[in-house]
């Protein structure tokens, strides 16, 4: 990633809120021209207006994407091809936690779909324009979750049973699999761009505070107090997998504090579940089977 930053082009996800929005504001103050892809495009109007804000000549811009629905995939991915001729940054940042069961619009399991099966779908779809970009990297917002998960190929769809946690868990295992097999492949095909995992830590974003709506409000209070980082600390994760001018690709990031849970971003050694390749090349053929989206390294 070029230290010179003005005229780059990033996209994140989720952009709206927590982590996503956070890091949105520093890439906007760096002069990168941020495409916040968000599902309401009216919450994502007031995120701009509160970047600007804080830096008033930064160039954003927002685009319509629901990472739980293909076909929005596919249309933002669409004009963002029509419209650009180069992108620096991915970030593959949106995502929910621990929902009640429920399905995307293509019949997914809700958090396998959107965590996973929409950002391996986008990521596809846009990887001609990060090939034409010199020094282009792809960021994937993963988890301390990934530790607990596991990939039931045999369960994905929950039809078997469903426990939020578990498929939350299975999620972000899938994310962090996803980012270090994009590596490898990206490496063994010639490609400059490079993929980076990172995780937050445990902050108090919109995210979190969803999936513990049923907790009592002195409870969540004290944890968003004592247990939780602000999201603006949580976002430097993805600020340094994005702008870090020595990162080679492969690396996850995180924060440096007791239990990984919050402090500073430094290189951390994924849980050994995300790094079987084997599992990982049989969820990257099972990601392009269930979303009929292919990468194309060749192209």
């Amino acid at each position: 990633m070029k230290q010179d930053l003005a005229g780059n082009t990033a996209i994140i996800t989720g952009a709206n809120s927590g982590i996503g929005l956070e890091a949105a504001k520093v890439l906007a103050g760096k002069g990168m021209l941020v495409i916040l892809a968000v599902r309401n495009t009216s919450k994502g109007t007031i995120a701009r207006k509160e970047i600007l804000t804080i830096h008033p000549e930064a160039n954003i811009e927002i685009r319509l994407l629901d990472v739980a629905d293909l076909a929005s995939v596919r249309s933002f991915a669409s004009g963002v091809l029509r419209d650009f001729g180069s992108l620096d940054l991915l970030v593959n940042n949106a995502g929910v936690m621990m929902p009640p069961f429920s399905k995307t619009t293509d019949g997914f399991e809700m958090q396998f779909g959107s965590n996973h099966l929409g950002h391996f779908a986008l990521t596809a779809l846009l990887l001609p324009l990060l090939n034409r970009t010199p020094d282009s990297r792809v960021v994937t917002i993963g988890s301390l979750a990934h530790s607990r998960g596991a990939i039931d190929f045999d369960n994905l769809d929950g039809s078997k049973g469903y426990k939020a946690k578990k498929f939350y868990n299975q999620s972000k295992l899938a994310n962090m699999l996803f980012a270090l097999e994009l590596d490898r492949r990206l490496k063994r095909h010639g490609y400059q761009t490079i993929s980076v995992a990172c995780h937050p830590g445990v902050s108090a974003t919109n995210i979190f505070k969803l999936g513990n709506r049923d907790a009592p409000l002195l409870l969540r209070k004290l944890a968003n107090r004592y247990y939780l980082q602000p999201p603006a600390i949580g976002a430097l994760a993805t600020v340094y997998a994005a702008l870090d001018p020595k990162l080679q690709g492969g690396e996850y990031i995180g924060p440096d504090g007791p239990g990984r849970r919050k402090g500073y971003p430094v290189l951390e050694t994924p849980n050994s579940s995300a790094l079987d390749e084997e599992v990982a090349k049989r969820l990257w053929q099972v990601s392009e089977e269930l979303t009929g989206i292919k990468f194309n390294f060749g192209g």
